[in-house]
């Protein structure tokens, strides 16, 4: 819900971009739009996700590889772009987010800041230190839930005060997410005047510190909300395919056109909104009324990013074992030479490694190779930590979301949600030729 004060400030507003990286049923921007004289769309740089980081076993920063930063920055220019094309442009400044929000709210006159609510645990404490701000100094503040289909507050509410645990339970709860917004912009409010605030343009790689990266090491995959349109065109054009879809059914080898819908990066990002995504299935699926369902359809898999989302919100110390009351508590292996042989692609069995290799070169692989790997590290073979794979899979790939990685992790492990524990057995049923021809070096 927005927080709201009396405008003791000017008739500007902010459009804090942080996620929700687009135009399109965008509720902070539209509600940013009106009634106010001057509009602008600020993007913060912000040195905790951001900053180089030399140690890293991976070109990056500290909290994500190349791969993610340059997919954001795709995203900010194509927003630049698409803003410009409406009178307007993407404000860029580096800098600790509260330290530069302050100073931009006091230089520009802003009377209303608007921005999309998140269920991070970074975002949300800083929110609380904005909102508190805001309060203080009689700016108004809006902060819509749009990066899910659904509020996970309400979800939760309606459960009793807890998260559900279960799919089952949590569609029964859910129901029919709010349509997507449908306005169109011809036009913005002007960027007024900018004051001493030190605005860039999006910045490259090689402006951020990253000067030795190469373009032919990126990901394959382009950021920003157009490419994400341009997919989904193309995903909802095979009506049939979008019908059928069934998860876990595709194939994780087929690489020249991957088996799924390689949506999920811009789903991350909010370059593509996810009520927007469930409409347009939707669409198809009244012309095909013969069609997969929840768990497994393509409108399932929406479903289950809005169900970890909301379990993730609800749990105390949901990204980690200690202290996390759904979490088994499991004797994992701490062992470094394990967890480097499977993240360095070196375990010595084919298919585990090339997956690995292809994480760390497209930043990116198919849900089924993705369970392959976690299964080999953690239940199925090496039993490291699931904390372990899951930082790495923080680190390099594009899609990383902070509430289905742990999610994901803790669900392959068997730690939480799934407990059929199969000692030395993968998710691929490949544990026992796995063991008849364990190499040397990770024995």
């Amino acid at each position: 819900m927005p927080l709201t004060a009396s405008m003791g400030f000017g008739s500007s507003s902010l459009m804090w971009f942080r996620k929700g990286i687009r135009i399109h049923d965008n509720p902070a921007l539209e509600y940013a739009s009106q009634s106010c004289s001057h509009l602008y769309p600020l993007f913060i740089i912000d040195p905790h996700y951001m900053k180089p980081d030399p140690n890293a076993f991976s070109p990056g920063s500290s909290r994500a590889g190349l791969n993610r930063i340059n997919f954001l920055l795709q995203s900010l220019s194509d927003l630049d772009i698409n803003l410009k094309k409406i009178g307007s442009r993407l404000l860029i400044v580096k800098g600790d987010p509260y330290e530069v929000l302050i100073r931009c709210l006091k230089q520009w006159n802003i009377g209303k800041l608007c921005f999309e609510y998140d269920t991070d645990p970074y975002y949300q404490a800083l929110d609380i230190k904005i909102k508190d701000y805001a309060l203080k100094t009689g700016i108004e503040v809006f902060s819509p839930v749009s990066h899910t289909l659904f509020n996970p507050t309400d979800i939760i509410q309606k459960n009793g005060g807890k998260p559900p645990l279960s799919y089952q339970s949590f569609v029964k709860l859910a129901g029919e997410p709010p349509s997507p917004l449908s306005t169109r912009y011809s036009s913005l409010p002007p960027v007024g005047h900018l004051g001493n605030c030190d605005i860039s343009e999006v910045p490259t790689i090689k402006d951020l510190g990253y000067g030795d990266a190469k373009l032919e090491e990126f990901s394959p995959f382009k950021g920003g909300e157009s490419e994400a349109l341009k997919r989904l065109e193309e995903c909802m054009k095979d009506k049939n395919w979008v019908a059928n879809f069934e998860k876990p059914k595709g194939n994780p080898s087929a690489f020249l056109k991957p088996a799924t819908t390689i949506l999920s990066p811009y789903l991350k990002f909010g370059c593509l909104s996810s009520r927007y995504f469930y409409q347009r299935i939707q669409d198809v699926y009244k012309i095909l009324p013969k069609h997969t369902s929840p768990p497994v359809s393509l409108l399932g898999q929406l479903l289950w990013r809005d169900f970890f989302y909301t379990a993730a919100f609800g749990t105390p110390n949901f990204d980690r074992m200690k202290g996390n009351r759904i979490c088994k508590q499991i004797p994992w292996k701490d062992d470094d030479k394990l967890l480097e042989a499977w993240r360095d692609a070196k375990t010595g069995f084919p298919w585990i490694d090339a997956i690995m290799v292809q994480l760390r070169q497209w930043g990116w692989m198919h849900h089924l190779a993705r369970h392959s790997v976690a299964c080999f590290l953690t239940r199925g073979d090496l039993f490291v930590h699931w904390e372990k794979g899951r930082d790495v899979f923080d680190r390099l790939l594009i899609d990383s979301d902070w509430a289905i990685n742990n999610g994901n992790w803790m669900w392959l492990s068997c730690s939480s949600f799934f407990y059929q524990i199969c000692p030395r057995r993968t998710s691929m049923n490949h544990g026992l030729l796995l063991q008849a021809f364990r190499p040397k070096q990770i024995a």
